[in-house]
C-alpha cells in the first residue's frame, strides 16, 4: 500500500524547490536584461559550485540571495518590477518580494557590496564584480563566496563550507588566502570536519 503522506510530503518539497529555482531564474534574467551588475550568493551559489563537481552533494535552499552595489538598487528595482517583484525594506533588509502578496520567505534578499552585513563582521560583502558565469546567471567567485561564508560563519555557513571541503572545491591550502581570523575558522573546519 502506498505511503500517501510520504508522497504528499515529497510533492510539497519538490514544489518548494521549484518555486525557489523559478524565483532565482526570473530575478537573475531580469537583472541580466536590465544590465544590473549582481552576483548570486548564499545557498544557491554554493549549490552552483558544488553541482559542478558532485551533483549528489547538492543541498537545496529556501532563499534567493544576491549582492548588488547600493548605487544600483534603483536600477535593480526597476528591472525586477518588470518581472513581478516588489521592492521592500523590512527590518533593515532590502528585498524583492515575489509579487504583492508575497512574504519575506518568498523574496530575493539583497546585501550590498562593500558594506558589512553586521557591524561586528570581520569583512565587508565582496563587490558584485567578483563573479563568474554559471548557466544563465552569475554567481559570486568561489574565493569571495568562501570569504562571505567564513565571515558570517553561522551553522548553515559552516555546513556549506564543509560541503565545499568534502567535494574538493576548497582544500587545506585555502586558509592562506584569508585574514587570520577567517583563516583560523577555515582551518578549524579542515581539522575537525565532524565537529
Amino acid at each position: 500500500m502506498p505511503d500517501y503522506d510520504g508522497i504528499l510530503a515529497l510533492d510539497r518539497m519538490e514544489r518548494a524547490v521549484e518555486k525557489v529555482r523559478d524565483r532565482l531564474l526570473r530575478s537573475t534574467a531580469a537583472l541580466e536584461a536590465g544590465g544590473v551588475p549582481y552576483a548570486v550568493i548564499g545557498g544557491n551559489a554554493v549549490m552552483a559550485w558544488v553541482e559542478q563537481v558532485d551533483e549528489s552533494a547538492v543541498r537545496f535552499t529556501q532563499d534567493v540571495d544576491i549582492v548588488l552595489r547600493r548605487a544600483d538598487l534603483g536600477r535593480a528595482a526597476e528591472a525586477l518590477a518588470g518581472a513581478g517583484f516588489v521592492h521592500r525594506h523590512v527590518a533593515g533588509i532590502d528585498m524583492f518580494l515575489d509579487g504583492p502578496g508575497a512574504g519575506p520567505r518568498d523574496a530575493v534578499h539583497v546585501v550590498f557590496s562593500g558594506e558589512k552585513v553586521r557591524p561586528e563582521y570581520v569583512a565587508a560583502v565582496p563587490d558584485a564584480a567578483e563573479r563568474v558565469s554559471f548557466k544563465s546567471y552569475h554567481v559570486l567567485s568561489l574565493e569571495a563566496l568562501v570569504r562571505m561564508k567564513l565571515t558570517s560563519f553561522r551553522r548553515k555557513d559552516q555546513v556549506h563550507l564543509l560541503d565545499m571541503l568534502e567535494t574538493g572545491l576548497v582544500d587545506a591550502t585555502w586558509p592562506g588566502r584569508y585574514p587570520p581570523e577567517l583563516a583560523a575558522r577555515l582551518q578549524h573546519l579542515i581539522d575537525t570536519p565532524d565537529g
